[in-house]
């Protein structure tokens, strides 16, 4: 782990909710810039997630919840600003790949990470990086070689989580981290428990690369591009890590060292969806976790079943469902702050 000097984590990150008009429209709230867009729409079954980056470009369009390849779509994000995006005008009349429909209620999440790329040489392929070592995110898209390479990605520090889709293939979402080890991944866009690599995909990271073979979900031919989102904890900022399930409604409480704004939980023993929660659609802990799933288009679930406490320094589970806490399951997680449980600009954390 490194340190951060953020205090105001939505500098970084930050999580804004929005109706649709079916016009174009300006989504502020943000606080920053970001780089990297994730909207989701909320309350109707059948509409895709859909994933935006400024090195892509924001026009292109993926989905989590599918393997498809990256589209241009302007009936989603259009632009960014200083404190948010823009949305197309809806033209295409009802799309599940849309953002911005009439009366429709959106949640976007939105990472901010370096602006305009830049080529980085450290690796054998060069890859073009938009990066922030402050809060420990980079955005690296590149061409494969179709043989063992690696690839620059800019953090000066070894990533933590680094997620990568083929942008002009079909391939599966391709998710490994530090805590599960390298030497295993899991997908995405289905609910399939972490699988061993055997030693492909990237079976290595260091300060400045990570390593990958021939795969095609990471490094196929020279006709096929990528995009990685890589990830580094900062303390006070981020954290990903592990937990093991009670199967208690008094759930495991899971250490963050701050008060989180973003939480996805994924069982990797067990095939079980990838659940989201935040602290804009569900600010207070009343009973209801309100989860999307990165695997899904389904519509949000008020369901009491998904209840996670948000609390001053971690998270903690009020349930015993098999997404989030079986007693004999183990859940990794990637948690964003709210609130830093100290810093320079120290603001006392709460609970929900």
């Amino acid at each position: 782990m490194s340190y951060s000097t953020i205090d105001k984590p939505t500098d970084y990150f930050n999580t804004v909710t929005y109706t649709g008009s079916a016009g174009g429209q300006t989504i502020s709230g943000v606080g920053n810039q970001p780089d990297f867009i994730w909207v989701k729409q909320r309350a109707d079954a059948g509409y895709d997630h859909s994933l935006h980056n400024s090195v892509s470009g924001v026009l292109k369009q993926l989905i989590s919840n599918s393997t498809a390849a990256e589209i241009t779509n302007t009936d989603t994000v259009t632009s960014t600003n200083a404190d948010g995006f823009v949305l197309g005008a809806d033209t295409a009349g009802p799309n599940a790949n849309a953002n911005n429909q009439d009366t429709k209620t959106y949640v976007a999440w939105n990472w901010k990470a370096g602006g305009s790329a830049s080529n980085n040489t450290d690796g054998s392929i060069t890859s073009s990086v938009s990066v922030d070592t402050t809060a420990g995110f980079s955005i690296v898209s590149y061409t494969g070689t179709g043989s063992n390479a690696t690839v620059g990605h800019g953090l000066g520090v070894a990533p933590n989580l680094i997620i990568t889709k083929q942008k002009s293939g079909t391939t599966q979402w391709n998710v490994q981290n530090s805590i599960l080890g390298y030497s295993k991944y899991m997908s995405l866009n289905t609910n399939e428990l972490s699988q061993a690599t055997g030693g492909a995909l990237i079976s290595s990271v260091s300060s400045t690369t990570y390593s990958c073979d021939g795969n095609s979900a990471i490094n196929a031919g020279s006709s096929s591009t990528y995009v990685s989102f890589c990830f580094a904890e900062k303390q006070g900022y981020s954290k990903f890590g592990s937990y093991a399930g009670n199967g208690n409604a008094d759930g495991t409480f899971v250490y963050t060292g701050f008060k989180p704004a973003f939480i996805i939980i994924k069982a990797y023993s067990h095939n079980n969806n990838w659940k989201m929660f935040d602290n804009r659609r569900d600010p207070v802990n009343n009973g209801t976790g309100d989860p999307l799933n990165a695997n899904s288009n389904d519509a949000e679930d008020d369901n009491t079943a998904y209840d996670v406490d948000f609390l001053s320094n971690g998270f903690k589970n009020r349930n015993t469902n098999a997404n989030l806490n079986h007693g004999s399951y183990s859940y990794f997680y990637m948690a964003f702050a709210e609130n830093p449980l100290v810093g320079s600009n120290f603001v006392p954390t709460t609970a929900r």
